[in-house]
């Protein structure tokens, strides 16, 4: 009985020291410190500098071999059409490439009709060129490949040069918010304890989505329409601050 309660009175100190440990480690930390968390959000126009051309090429054949040749014999002529054209090869690239058997389904069970290989590529161009799609979608459609679709783009150095600027923005935001929040209390910012940013918000702007069924002319029409735009791109901080 005697080691049991000396047992329970062991568990219990364990636990209140541990309690004061918490507490002590908290007040050390943090102290009398004041702090306060501030959001900072900023949005900046941009405007796209590419223009990029999605297209697929598809084969079948009765075993992965032939549907990969296959298709390697009609991206071959995509890129010899594009090349022709006044295309840099470099400019082509490849997005997806992957050969998988072909099954048909039937009431709950299927069999294998050979295989598939899809080689998925995009072509860029800058915006001020875009009177160039109507050659790409001729050299893509007039040697076996489709149209997938077309988007405006922000090319790596523009997309970085936005990025700075719209964090510059959400940062300066941030410190702005805390310090008026500081002036409110009668005290003022006196060092940033931590900061984060959220991803970047850019995504490529959709120009046109090729139609099941359309012709090549129609592309060519629709294609050669688009003008890009101006699209919002924004950018958040939450900054932590110390006050005094």
């Amino acid at each position: 009985m005697e080691k049991s309660v000396q047992m329970t009175m062991i568990i219990v100190g364990s636990i209140i020291l541990l309690a004061l440990i918490g507490i002590f480690s908290y007040g050390y930390f943090t102290g009398n410190k004041v702090i306060i968390e501030a959001n900072g959000n900023a949005k900046i126009s941009a405007t796209p500098d590419l223009v990029t051309v999605y297209f697929n090429v598809e084969t079948k054949g009765i075993n992965a071999t032939e549907a990969k040749d296959k298709n390697a014999e009609i991206v071959e002529k995509v890129l010899t059409a594009l090349i022709l054209q006044g295309f840099e090869r470099k400019d082509i690239q490849t997005e997806n490439f992957n050969v998988y058997p072909d099954y048909n389904y039937y009431n709950g069970g299927r069999n294998q009709n050979g295989y598939r290989a899809m080689h998925s590529l995009k072509i860029e161009l800058p915006v001020e060129d875009s009177s160039n799609l109507s050659k790409i979608i001729d050299a893509v459609v007039d040697n076996g490949a489709s149209l997938n679709y077309i988007n405006f783009e922000l090319s790596q150095e523009k997309r970085d040069e936005y990025e700075a600027q719209a964090s510059e923005q959400a940062s300066k935001d941030a410190r702005r918010e805390a310090e008026s929040v500081a002036k409110g209390m009668n005290m003022e910012v006196k060092k940033l304890v931590s900061v984060s940013t959220s991803d970047f918000g850019y995504q490529p702007w959709r120009a046109y989505d090729a139609v099941a069924g359309a012709s090549t002319a129609e592309m060519k029409m629709a294609a050669t329409n688009i003008q890009p735009s101006e699209q919002e791109i924004i950018a958040n901080v939450r900054a932590v601050f110390e006050l005094r």
